[in-house]
C-alpha cells in the first residue's frame, strides 16, 4: 500500500486536480503524493509566477531569527533584484527594521538561529555605510560562535547536534561572513566544520545519514548538505586551498542523489534510497536548488543535470497551489533511532512555512536563469 499510493499519485496529473488540500499532518504511510488543487487552473506557471505567489504568503515576519522565517526573506530580496519590482525588498526592510535600528541584537542559541542570520548577510551585500556595518556585525554574532575564547576555530560549530542539517546551519553563514569581511579565518573554520560533518554523517555511498544514531538517508537530511554546500561555495574564494576539494565533494553528493530522483514524479523521497517512502516536497526543492546553482556556477554539467532540475521543478510546481498550499512536506524532524522512524514521519499538506521557504528559494534560483 505504501509504495502503491506513491506510484499511483503520479498518474494522470494532466487529467485531474484535487478539490482541496488538507491542512493537517497525516500519517506518512497514508499520504498520497498528488498535485495541489489549483494546478489545473494554471499548469504552466513560470518560476517568477510561482515565486510571486509564494512571496504573498511566506516571509511576512521575523519574530525569531531562524532559518525557516529567514529564507523567504532572502528569496524576496533576490526576487526584487531579479524582477525590478521593489515591493518585495521593501517588505523585507519593514520586517528587519528593528534589527537595523539596534532594537534587537540576537545571539544564536541553535543551529537554526545561526542559519537564520543569512538574511543579514543578504542585506549586507546590498547595503552601504553604517547599515552594512550593522548587518555584518549581526553576521559575526553567529559566525564567531565557531571560535574559542582565544580566537581559535573549533573543529565543529556549536549546536550541530551530530545532524547533517549542520552542513547548512553553519557552513553558509561562515562563508558569507568571510566574503563580507574579507577575513580568511571564516573560510578556514567552515572547511574544518565541513570535514567534521563528513566524518559524522557521510556514508560510503555518497549519501548523508541524518546522524550517527541511524544510517537512514533522510530526505531533508540530504537536502541540507546539498543546499548548504551550494550556498557556501557561492561565496568561497577561488584561491582558498579547500575550494577544489569542496567542489568535488559537492559533485559527488549530487552524483549520489541523481539516481534516486523518482522517474515518475520528479521528486526525491522522504528517505532518499527508499522509493516506497513518500515523495517529499522540501528536499526536492533543496536538491533542485543545489543542482541548478551547480549548473549555473559551472560545478555541474548541464547535459547531465538540467533534466533533473526540470523534473524537480515540474514536481514542485504541481504540488504548490496559488495560495501557497503544499503537498508532502515532512514535519520537523530531529535525529531518529531507526529507519522506520523516518518512514513514519508525518507529511504536512497545506500552508507550511518550512516548505514555503524552500519552494520560494528554488523558484528564485530558477528565475536567475530565465
Amino acid at each position: 500500500m505504501f509504495a502503491m499510493t506513491s506510484r499511483l499519485a503520479g498518474i494522470g496529473w494532466s487529467f485531474f486536480a484535487l478539490a482541496m488540500v488538507p491542512t493537517l499532518p497525516v500519517a506518512a504511510g497514508a499520504q498520497e503524493s498528488r498535485p495541489a488543487s489549483t494546478v489545473g487552473d494554471n499548469p504552466v506557471r513560470s518560476p517568477r509566477q510561482l515565486a510571486e505567489q509564494l512571496a504573498a504568503v511566506y516571509g511576512q515576519r521575523l519574530d525569531q531569527v531562524a532559518y525557516i522565517p529567514a529564507l523567504p526573506l532572502v528569496a524576496k530580496l533576490r526576487l526584487s533584484e531579479l524582477t525590478g519590482v521593489p515591493k518585495y525588498a521593501e517588505e523585507v526592510d519593514r520586517v528587519v527594521a528593528a534589527f537595523l535600528r539596534g532594537e534587537k541584537t540576537p545571539v544564536p542559541k541553535s543551529g537554526s538561529e545561526q542559519a537564520g542570520h543569512l538574511v543579514f548577510a543578504e542585506l549586507a551585500q546590498r547595503a552601504k555605510g553604517q547599515d552594512r556595518d550593522r548587518w555584518i556585525q549581526l553576521c559575526r554574532n553567529a559566525a564567531d560562535q565557531i571560535f574559542d575564547a582565544d580566537g581559535k576555530p573549533l573543529p565543529i560549530m556549536p549546536f550541530h547536534s551530530e545532524m547533517s542539517d549542520a552542513v547548512f546551519m553553519a557552513g553558509p553563514i561562515l562563508a558569507a561572513t568571510g566574503k563580507l569581511t574579507g577575513e580568511r579565518k571564516y573560510f578556514d573554520a567552515a572547511a574544518g566544520h565541513f570535514a567534521s560533518m563528513r566524518t559524522l554523517c557521510l556514508r560510503a555511498d555518497g549519501l548523508y545519514r541524518h546522524s550517527p544514531m541511524c544510517e537512514a538517508a533522510w530526505g531533508r537530511g540530504n537536502g541540507f548538505p546539498a543546499l548548504g554546500l551550494a550556498l557556501a561555495l557561492s561565496d568561497w574564494p577561488e584561491e582558498h586551498p579547500s575550494r577544489q576539494q569542496l567542489v568535488g565533494e559537492f559533485q559527488q553528493h549530487m552524483a549520489a542523489l541523481k539516481p534516486h530522483q523518482d522517474v515518475e514524479t520528479g521528486c526525491w523521497h522522504q528517505v532518499i534510497d527508499h522509493p516506497e517512502s513518500y515523495d517529499e516536497y522540501s528536499c526536492t526543492c533543496m536538491i533542485g536548488f543545489a543542482m541548478q546553482r551547480g549548473i549555473r556556477r559551472g560545478w555541474l554539467n548541464r547535459t547531465e543535470y538540467q533534466s533533473c532540475v526540470d523534473r524537480a521543478w515540474q514536481a514542485i510546481r504541481d504540488r504548490t497551489s496559488a495560495d501557497g498550499q503544499l503537498v508532502n512536506v515532512c514535519a520537523g524532524t530531529g535525529k531518529q533511532k531507526t529507519l522506520q522512524d523516518y518512514l513514519n514521519r508525518p507529511a504536512i499538506n497545506g500552508q507550511d512555512d518550512r516548505g514555503g521557504a524552500m519552494g520560494l528559494l528554488f523558484a528564485t534560483e530558477l528565475l536567475e536563469v530565465e
